[in-house]
Formats: C-alpha cells, sequence, structure tokens
C-alpha cells in the first residue's frame, strides 16, 4: 500500500509539474508575441485535448500547448449542448447579490416579495417588454429594476424620465406595458444612478438586456418565460 501511495503521489506531482511548464511555455510566447497578454490572468487546460484556456481579467481566449495559435471565440461541448464560453463568462462575473447597489434600482414588490431578483433593463428593448409582461404571472416577489440604456440614444433620455418621475415603479409598469412616454424630468434630477448603473454592467460585462440576478448570484442573459423564471426562483433556498 505504501508503494502504490508513493507511486500515485508521484506521479500526481509529475502532472503537477508539466501543466506548470505547459503553462509558463503559453505564457512566455504569448507575451512575447502579442503585447496585449504580457498579464495573462491563468491558463487551463479545457475539455478539448490540446487546447488551453488564456484568461485576461474576465476575457477568455484559446491556445494550441505552444502559444503558437490564439482563438478569440466561443467554445461549444456539442454532445452535452452546452456553451462552455458562457458557461465559464458567467461563473467569472457571478455577482453577489448582496452587494448590488439595490438604492440604485427601481423597486417593485409583487405579492408578499420574499424572493428577489434584479434585472438590467433598457426601455427601448423588446426583449424587456416581454419579459416585464411575463413578469406579472409571477407571485410573491420583489424586482429590483435597473434602468441600463444601451441600445439607442434616446434610451438615456427614457430611463432619465422615468428614472425621475414621482412614482418611477408606476412609470416603468406603465412605459413596458402599454408604451406610454413618461413627462421630461427636471433639469435638476439627480441621475448619477444611471452613470453608476452603467459602471457596473461594464464591469461585470452585461452586454445585451435584459440581464437577470438571482439571489444566488446566477445570472440570465435574455429574457425567459414565467414557468422558466418560476423554476429558477424555486430552486433558490
Amino acid at each position: 500500500m505504501r508503494i502504490l501511495s508513493t507511486v500515485l503521489a508521484s506521479a500526481a506531482l509529475a502532472a503537477s509539474f508539466s501543466a506548470s511548464a505547459q503553462e509558463d511555455v503559453i505564457r512566455k510566447s504569448l507575451a512575447e508575441r502579442i503585447p496585449q497578454l504580457q498579464k495573462i490572468d491563468e491558463v487551463v487546460a479545457t475539455p478539448m485535448q490540446g487546447l488551453y484556456e488564456v484568461r485576461v481579467g474576465t476575457d477568455l481566449f484559446y491556445s494550441d500547448a505552444k502559444g503558437n495559435y490564439l482563438i478569440q471565440g466561443e467554445l461549444i461541448d456539442t454532445q452535452a449542448h452546452r456553451n462552455l464560453t458562457e458557461d465559464r463568462i458567467n461563473k467569472l462575473t457571478a455577482v453577489d447579490f448582496n452587494s448590488l447597489n439595490l438604492k440604485d434600482a427601481i423597486k417593485t414588490v409583487k405579492g408578499n416579495g420574499s424572493r428577489k431578483i434584479a434585472v438590467f433593463e433598457d426601455p427601448n428593448c423588446g426583449y424587456c417588454k416581454r419579459f416585464e409582461k411575463d413578469l406579472q404571472n409571477v407571485k410573491d416577489v420583489t424586482v429590483y429594476t435597473f434602468l441600463y440604456p444601451i441600445l439607442s440614444p434616446d434610451s438615456v433620455e427614457k430611463s432619465r424620465n422615468i428614472w425621475c418621475a414621482k412614482d418611477p415603479a408606476k412609470e416603468w409598469a406603465s412605459h413596458m406595458l402599454k408604451g406610454t412616454d413618461s413627462p421630461a424630468a427636471a433639469s435638476s434630477c439627480d441621475v448619477t444612478a444611471l452613470q453608476r448603473n452603467m459602471e457596473f454592467g461594464r464591469k461585470y460585462k452585461i452586454t445585451g438586456t435584459p440581464t437577470i440576478f438571482f439571489a444566488d448570484g446566477s445570472r440570465v442573459p435574455g429574457a425567459i418565460g414565467s414557468d422558466d423564471l418560476e423554476k429558477r426562483l424555486k430552486a433558490i433556498k
């Protein structure tokens, strides 16, 4: 048993050294050839043999074992029908719900409000309007809507008008469900919350709307139906 343990330990150590050496080769090659990749945060093997993930912040690239070739794109597991790149980015950009600045969001309480979601939305987003319509069928949830004007030039103006309204939650619902426009905001209205939302979105790679965050830190990019939303909420302890 001692001999077997020693052999296994030696094999694990050798594998560790091999992986470290491989990482060093990739780091050295890419740093020498691509100045933007001189500060690589992580190099790890992917499920695809001979392909390595190269991470810089939350940006992902893929390299061969020698750093001779670099791919910028998405890695798809065709057997599991999963976008491995998207899964990895979602994990890297997961957000502690308690760290969200909820004062910068429009709060809407449905029923007892016992469950919570945060949604980044643009007032011009058609998918957001569909999501808001489906959301009417979900009970006992508190929704924190972060205005995130990224789709068109007047998204900023519409977001400002909604945020500065006497009852932002009412204005938001009216705009998204009925298509009504909010009165122009007073020039003195403080809209720095919208700027903070944009900064947060850039930091956590929110590139589309709606983007939904759940209490467990998970996120869903894009609109989901009420049934799917209900399942996700029930799955969170």
